[in-house]
């Protein structure tokens, strides 16, 4: 039998600035399939504790004093009250901006980890969908190398990182300089790195190589329409897996009209997912904490300062340790 080849794809080549590099994506023409506002989970039949509790905090709130080291916490630790889990997220999109750093968590993103635990997933792994600012030696890769860092870390946080040893500081094919919904779905991204298969998307190959319960989405802008689409596709193929999606703001605004952070905001409410605010996070700072590299002049201001890096680790580590506490909660 002569071997079959997969039907060629119409593609179109799009230009676009993504945040840490110039790049060109070939992307399909066809139009994302708009997906109705609540996405049903496969049939799972699970024993649901009414009483189910979470810790909220309080939004922090950063100030341009934050030691600039990668072992300070400062003004951001962790402020815990017992609270039931809500049945949906009730915050309004508009007022995103003014949403706190750290979410409530949603019943239904327990629903989805117990889902996961069926299908095998590892509750103990985390991913981050990211680009050249989620790398683990600029992101979450300190909870691992440096362990005075870790030492420095309320109680409720060490035994966050220690619940997620081997996911802070590991190499992965979604995470790479100029990552965006878009490349996330597209095969080639990954360079057929990390034990990828040929046709096999980046979010595919992690799912499969990782297993994780959790992904922090926290990508660049995806300069075209289809920014939404794609950003749905991933929520819809990460929600199948039983993978909790938690989704992020971003400090920078390099669109030029404020629309992919809203954006993000709709989806969390429609999807009933947890929305790590970090926009809020460096709002306070001076230029919301961005700075612009000398050797990436035509980016602009694109890139954290290493006040509003120690943020992003720190709040990001709080909202996995709420995120993981609510839905394994008892």
């Amino acid at each position: 039998m002569p071997r079959q080849t997969p039907p060629p794809l119409e593609l179109t080549i799009v230009v676009f600035l993504a945040a840490c590099a110039l790049f060109f994506l070939p992307v399909s023409n066809a139009t994302p399939t708009v997906l109705p506002r609540h996405t049903p989970l496969p049939s799972l039949t699970v024993s649901l504790t009414p009483e189910l509790a979470l810790n909220t905090v309080e939004e922090p709130t950063p100030t341009s004093t934050l030691t600039e080291t990668p072992t300070s916490t400062a003004t951001l630790e962790s402020s815990l009250t017992p609270t039931p889990l809500p049945a949906a997220f009730f915050l309004d999109p508009a007022n995103w901006q003014h949403w706190p750093v750290i979410p409530s968590v949603p019943e239904y993103a327990r629903k989805i980890y117990l889902l996961g635990q069926s299908l095998g997933n590892d509750p103990h792994a985390f991913s981050v969908f990211g680009d050249c600012q989620s790398e683990p030696n600029v992101f979450l890769g300190i909870y691992e190398t440096d362990p005075q860092a870790v030492a420095t870390l309320p109680p409720n946080l060490q035994e966050t990182v220690a619940w997620f040893s081997g996911s802070f500081n590991r190499p992965s094919p979604t995470v790479r300089p100029g990552t965006t919904t878009g490349a996330l779905l597209w095969a080639q991204w990954h360079q057929n790195k990390y034990t990828c298969m040929i046709y096999e998307t980046p979010l595919q190959c992690e799912l499969r190589i990782h297993k994780p319960s959790f992904v922090i989405i926290h990508v660049g802008t995806h300069y075209e329409i289809r920014n939404e689409g794609y950003m749905r596709t991933i929520l819809d193929q990460l929600i199948a897996a039983g993978v909790v999606p938690i989704l992020a703001s971003k400090a920078d605004d390099h669109e030029l009209d404020e629309h992919v952070n809203p954006q993000y905001a709709q989806l969390a409410v429609e999807y009933n997912l947890p929305f790590w605010n970090f926009w809020a996070a460096v709002d306070s700072l001076p230029n919301r904490g961005l700075y612009t590299r000398a050797d990436a002049t035509f980016l602009g201001d694109l890139y954290l300062t290493d006040e509003a890096a120690a943020i992003q680790r720190l709040t990001a580590l709080q909202v996995l340790d709420i995120v993981r506490r609510a839905v394994t909660g008892p």
